[in-house]
Order: structure tokens, then C-alpha cells, then sequence
């Protein structure tokens, strides 16, 4: 990537703020490793943002980033381990992968896959979108031409369509 195209001012700035902004977002996730992809991930959207429009508050820029990526990255393991909880058998931690628990793994996987395949379109993206890109609401109603609230509904029904599909599993087995 070349740094050349990155507003020299929001450059500077950011390496001047890269260690706050790590430890802002270590506040919020708890964890250095996640803290430092986010870090890298508001440097990528920087370069994004910077080449479309003028940022004229640029550390309130990178802390408010920092804040809302911290924020998706969270909500995003938190839905992960609502989905394969422990409490649900997942028995991840102690290492048994049998020839049957990975033919289940990849049963569930393929049910989860179907049924984000039997939502619609708009909503199986905004759903992509948020939970496996990281992308905000408000950045998922622009790129699909909706309103934010319309967004929420969507993920909502996508939420729901797999808590249906985890309940359909836990009943098979």
C-alpha cells in the first residue's frame, strides 16, 4: 500500500496515536492480538476514507473508528460463541476431533450455509457484511441503498433464521 496516497497529516496522526488507539481498543476487547487487527484495520479505512473525502478532526476520527470496529469485532465473538457455545457440546478445548464429531461439524457447517443461501439477498449481504467483514450498519445501508433501521431488521431476521438453524441442529443430535 502506498502511504504516499494517505493524507500526510491523518499519516502522522495515526503513528502519533497508534499505541492510545491500541489500548482503546484493548479496553473494549480485552485481548492485544484483537486490539492490534483493529489498529490495522482503522489504518485501512483511513486510506479508504481519506481518498474520498477530507477529514478534518483526524484523531477524533481514529479514536471514533477504533471505538466502532472494537465495538463490531466484539459483538462479532460474542455472536460466535452464542452460536457454538460450550454449553451446546462444541467440546472444542479438549481436543477430540473423532471422525464423527468432524462429519457433524461439517453437517452443521453446511446447514448454516443453507440457510444463510435461503435468506434474501439484501439481507444474507448486510448480514456478511456486519458479522464476517466488519463493516458498520450505517456503512451497510449506504452500499445497499436502505436505512439503517431497515439494516437492523435484517440482521435481526438473519439472527434469527440462525438461532432457528442452531435449535434444528441441537434437536438432530
Amino acid at each position: 500500500m502506498n502511504v504516499e496516497l494517505l493524507n500526510p497529516d491523518i499519516h502522522s496522526t495515526f503513528l502519533a496515536y497508534r499505541t492510545k488507539l491500541r489500548q482503546a481498543a484493548l479496553k473494549i476487547l480485552g485481548s492485544r492480538e484483537q486490539a492490534e487487527d483493529v489498529v490495522q484495520e482503522v489504518y485501512l479505512k483511513i486510506v479508504e476514507a481519506t481518498s474520498t473525502f477530507n477529514v478534518r478532526q483526524p484523531v477524533a476520527y481514529l479514536y471514533q473508528t477504533v471505538r466502532n470496529l472494537s465495538i463490531d469485532h466484539h459483538r462479532r465473538a460474542q455472536l460466535e460463541s452464542h452460536i457454538f457455545s460450550e454449553e451446546d457440546g462444541a467440546e472444542v478445548s479438549n481436543g477430540t476431533h473423532t471422525p464423527e464429531r468432524i462429519a457433524i461439524a461439517r453437517q452443521n457447517l453446511r446447514q448454516i450455509v443453507a440457510t444463510l443461501d435461503l435468506l434474501p439477498e439484501r439481507t444474507r449481504i448486510a448480514f456478511e457484511l456486519y458479522h464476517l467483514s466488519g463493516h458498520t450498519q450505517r456503512d451497510i445501508a449506504a452500499k445497499l441503498g436502505v436505512s439503517t433501521t431497515l439494516v437492523n431488521f435484517m440482521l435481526r431476521d438473519a439472527g434469527q433464521a440462525l438461532e432457528e438453524c442452531r435449535a434444528q441442529m441441537l434437536r438432530d443430535d
